[in-house]
């Protein structure tokens, strides 16, 4: 069966499921192409950051600038641009900037659900408006008669909208299912890295309170 068959033979409801299909198909191909972004350049860019803050904290704000077209750049950059803040308030922005680029993730996830829950609805409803068309023509006195040869025909044409919109939701789901991992992979990412770059901080913030104020020197009297 070619496409052209499944467009005349789908019955009313098959127009419905092309366009939630190219909707799918559009919202699919751009999460693909944003997280294969993503995920070749993340490690890099997370090493690179994380290398250059141990060494050199000025110096991690500049990589950190450089690689703002990143989600883990841009995630990096928020806290390190603040101009010494305290140790709460650079908690604060490590979780505002992962809340941010965790969000940007998520685009898309709302198309592909609708399309997985919309798509066996529109698919049965094709049937069922078949099967009353198919049905509708004949009466009880003309069954076993050459006049209900084409029902059976007719009830196999109306089953094409479900097939199809089986398909288009299983695609989907399939696809939404993956995008769903990839998420979860990048919270424990974010949480791992906003952790150690805290804890390096923190250490940075103790060791610069400790040189403005010495602990002054206890006299010992004998």
């Amino acid at each position: 069966m070619t496409f052209q068959d499944i467009i005349d033979k789908g019955g009313v409801a098959i127009w419905p499921l092309l366009f939630l299909s190219i909707l799918a198909m559009g919202a699919i191909f751009d999460r693909l192409w944003f997280w294969s972004r993503v995920l070749l350049q993340e490690r890099q860019i997370l090493m690179s950051i994380m290398d250059t803050a141990y060494r050199n904290w000025d110096a991690a704000v500049e990589v950190a600038r450089d690689y703002r077209d990143h989600p883990m750049g841009r995630f990096f950059f928020t806290p390190l641009n603040l101009q010494e803040p305290e140790p709460e308030v650079f908690h604060l922005a490590l979780e505002a900037a992962a809340d941010d680029e965790l969000a940007m993730m998520r685009r898309g996830d709302k198309v592909l659900e609708a399309v997985i829950a919309l798509s066996p609805l529109l698919g049965l409803l094709g049937t069922v408006l078949g099967l009353i068309n198919s049905l509708g023509s004949i009466s009880i006195s003309d069954l076993g008669t050459a006049s209900t040869a084409g029902v059976t025909l007719g009830i196999g044409e109306s089953l094409i909208s479900t097939a199809a919109g089986l398909v288009v939701a299983i695609i989907s789901l399939a696809f939404y299912r993956l995008f769903q991992a990839f998420l979860f992979g990048q919270i424990r990412v974010f949480r791992k890295a906003g952790s150690d770059l805290e804890l390096l901080y923190r250490q940075r913030w103790a060791d610069v309170e400790l040189s403005k104020n010495p602990t002054p020197k206890k006299i010992l009297e004998i």
